[in-house]
């Protein structure tokens, strides 16, 4: 099935900003309410399911044999249709 991006921002914040974004979506989630995600002109307003998958993943991209870049990739997947399940271990962050 094809990919389509409905809303894509990247800048460099300090982890004060990041964390501030992130409380507000984990509030939105808390909450139960949509999240509005807005940069500049576009935006895109989504209402996650009360149980949608998580994936967490940490990647290192670059060669093998030098220094490469980090990141720590936060998802939330459900379908549109039918709202989402999950499976597999309990996710914990420390």
């Amino acid at each position: 099935m094809p990919e389509e991006v409905l809303f894509k921002a990247e800048q460099d914040q300090d982890r004060a900003e990041i964390a501030a974004l992130l409380r507000r979506v984990a509030d939105n989630l808390d909450d139960g309410d949509a999240i509005t995600l807005k940069a500049g002109s576009e935006s895109v307003t989504l209402e996650p399911p009360a149980r949608p998958t998580f994936e967490v993943k940490a990647e290192r991209e670059g060669p093998a044999d030098g220094p490469g870049e980090l990141s720590i990739e936060f998802e939330l997947e459900w379908d549109e249709d039918d709202g989402g399940a999950g499976s597999g271990g309990r996710l914990e962050i420390e």
